[in-house]
């Protein structure tokens, strides 16, 4: 129940609650030039907001659970607050699913998000390596998240992007979560630190030595860690064709 709640927070207007960084800091402006903002626009006409990075010029990958109708993407941001003078704000043209999303089990919870125009690749965006396909995150390493949203349960969100160290699980540790698959997903976080992503931060990389090899998925509604990774390396001939547009 815990994870749906959080899963069903994600959805909600920007001013009820988007995702963030627990337990991180402030990143330095555009030291994270793949990052992308990810604005999906619902039918009721609210906004809900996810994280994202940039793979290629013309395409963004996020959680499939992020897409919507009309969606737009900023690249470029620290302050999403402001009109930064390095920000690149494009909308989407279409998003592509993996054949094997499936709701229910969040399980290939990815998307790619093709943009309407490529996007000018300067200092503050830029792409990010893929793991290969055999290329597996190994529990015990050290990577970054980072996303825009609440610091906190009941804190208030982050205007300026935000980053957090986190440590790769054994797939015990992410035993409360019924349907984890540890060939598919990423069990991230430990237990005894509070430090985690939450509210706002799905769709957002799971960074390794310079290679995003995960998106944030789920998590539990008090932010405690583990949290659910997709793991991006069993999708990589699939985004390959997507991008070759095959």
């Amino acid at each position: 129940m815990r994870t749906l709640l959080f899963l069903m927070a994600l959805l909600l207007p920007s001013a009820a609650g988007a995702e963030e960084i627990i337990g991180g800091v402030e990143c330095e402006p555009h030291s994270r030039p793949y990052m992308a903002y990810v604005n999906t626009f619902s039918k009721k006409g609210y906004v809900a907001i996810c994280g994202g990075f940039l793979i290629t010029p013309q395409f963004v990958m996020t959680a499939a659970h992020c897409r919507g109708r009309r969606m737009t993407v900023t690249l470029g941001a620290h302050n999403v607050r402001k009109r930064e003078c390095t920000q690149q704000k494009i909308k989407v043209e279409k998003y592509i699913l993996p054949p094997n999303y499936n709701v229910s089990s969040k399980s290939n919870d990815i998307v790619l998000l093709k943009l309407k125009k490529q996007a000018n690749l300067t200092s503050a965006v830029d792409v990010v390596p893929l793991p290969g396909h055999s290329d597996f995150a190994k529990p015990g390493t050290m990577c970054w998240a980072a996303g825009w949203g609440r610091t906190g349960v009941k804190k208030r969100i982050s205007r300026t992007l935000r980053e957090v160290e986190l440590r790769i699980m054994g797939k015990k540790a992410c035993k409360a979560y019924r349907r984890y698959k540890d060939s598919l997903q990423i069990c991230v976080g430990s237990p005894r630190k509070l430090a985690s992503v939450y509210m706002g931060d799905s769709g957002g990389p799971l960074v390794c030595a310079g290679v995003a090899h995960g998106i944030v998925s789920y998590g539990r509604g008090d932010a405690k860690p583990p949290a659910v990774f997709t793991r991006i390396s069993p999708h990589v001939s699939w985004i390959n064709r997507v991008i070759k547009g095959k």
